[in-house]
């Protein structure tokens, strides 16, 4: 959102187009500048997004920002069983609750999404069934802090799991979303059995963000290193071969040289497969935009050390030579190869052959790069396809929309 300001103005509204701002930004900034005028939809409200898009041709400025609330309690985001159309037909997001329960000092998100809100798991089971009968066969699970499900209202992230795994067909996958280290902590043996479903990938986001413990508690992650060593730790015991992804900010404020190597030290060690480098950018409102800034030229060069070290390992070299089965549910970037992921959601490139999309085919690993292997079919292997039904056409709608009563309003208050 950086740009949005001439996005808006210098494009948008100079061709004397209706715009329509929705999502994080304008939920905790709605004061902007270059929001005044415009139609704004809360996080919490997108299933309104038709009534704001019918006053906005109106040339009314419409402004939903409210949190939701039933009884004097807020609710969480948007209804799961609103019709959606699916960027890949395969693969199912389900967002499994709301907000979260950290005040990490350096994010704007909990500005806008507010505490931990999360969705019951009768309902997410209901949205992964209806799912897999559209043709889905791939589910990834989202939000701000999966580890954190369930705390709101009685159950845990295990047990929305052990429902979930029962409604997977043979041959389809379930991949988990970022979860922060305070959550997962007290549930790691359970994660590790759920890690090792054979249709589960053994996958998982864990984001460290420092090895410095006075950095993580300037940043008010509520963790030390320790603790997220340990999580790690256990999993690559008890879950062979998992793949744990992790995030470095590089350049918060008040980072020494000491506690940048500290993090160093930590890449080293792990070598972890996928990790996401960020260098720090001081959000307004925040309370880490108000502490003393590393230079920017510091920053910059911590950056480039941090990328060159992740660069100078090559993880996937020892797989050349396996036989493994993968999920193939995309096309690659450059359109020469389809996109497959073996059990640790590894991503494996295979020929563009119409008959493996959507299905989970056996090859044989030949070349391995960063970020990538390269797998050959196995001659006369089963092509499996899933139990489930046909996908449904790109662009078709998922869900079937229920009636109900739509009536506008020019003002709510924020």
């Amino acid at each position: 959102m950086k740009n949005a300001d001439a996005l808006i103005n210098g494009t948008a509204q100079e061709q004397n187009k209706k715009v329509v701002v929705a999502g994080c930004v304008p939920q905790a900034q709605p004061r902007m500048d270059y929001l005044k005028g415009l139609s704004i939809i809360g996080v919490q409200q997108i299933d309104r997004v038709v009534e704001v898009v019918d006053e906005a041709v109106k040339g009314h400025s419409v402004r939903l920002l409210g949190q939701k609330k039933d009884n004097g309690k807020r609710l969480g985001g948007a209804r799961l069983d609103l019709p959606k159309i699916r960027k890949n037909p395969l693969i199912e997001i389900i967002s499994i609750n709301t907000g979260c329960l950290n005040a990490c000092t350096y994010c704007k998100t909990k500005h806008a999404r507010g505490d931990l809100a999360s969705y019951p798991i009768e309902e997410l089971v209901e949205r992964a069934r209806q799912s897999f009968q559209e043709g889905v066969c791939e589910i990834w699970l989202t939000s701000e802090d999966t580890g954190a499900y369930g705390r709101d209202i009685g159950t845990d992230l295990p047990s929305l799991l052990w429902e979930l795994v029962k409604e997977i067909p043979e041959g389809c996958m379930l991949r988990l979303g970022m979860t922060n280290p305070p959550y997962i902590l007290e549930h790691l043996e359970e994660m590790a059995k759920i890690l090792n479903h054979p249709r589960v990938y053994a996958f998982l986001h864990v984001p460290v963000q420092s090895a410095s413990d006075s950095v993580l508690m300037d940043m008010k992650r509520e963790y030390c290193c320790n603790d997220f060593k340990c999580v790690v730790d256990f999993l690559k015991n008890k879950v062979p071969g998992i793949t744990i992804a992790t995030d470095i900010i590089c350049g918060f404020p008040g980072e020494t040289d000491k506690d940048f190597k500290e993090t160093v030290e930590l890449v080293r060690e792990y070598q972890f497969p996928s990790l996401f480098i960020n260098q720090f950018y001081p959000r307004p409102g925040t309370p880490a935009a108000k502490m003393e800034q590393v230079p920017a030229q510091v920053k910059k060069q911590r950056t480039k050390e941090l990328s060159a070290l992740f660069h100078s390992y090559n993880p996937y070299d020892h797989k050349v030579g396996e036989r493994q089965h993968v999920l193939v549910t995309e096309e690659s970037f450059d359109a020469q190869y389809y996109v497959a992921h073996n059990k640790f959601y590894e991503q494996v490139l295979v020929p563009k052959n119409p008959e493996f999309k959507g299905k989970m085919i056996e090859v044989d690993i030949y070349e391995a790069g960063k970020h990538f292997m390269r797998g050959r079919p196995v001659d006369d292997a089963r092509v499996f396809t899933p139990s489930i039904s046909q996908p449904l056409l790109k662009g078709e709608v998922s869900g079937i929309p229920q009636v109900s009563t739509i009536y506008s309003e020019h003002s709510e208050a924020v």
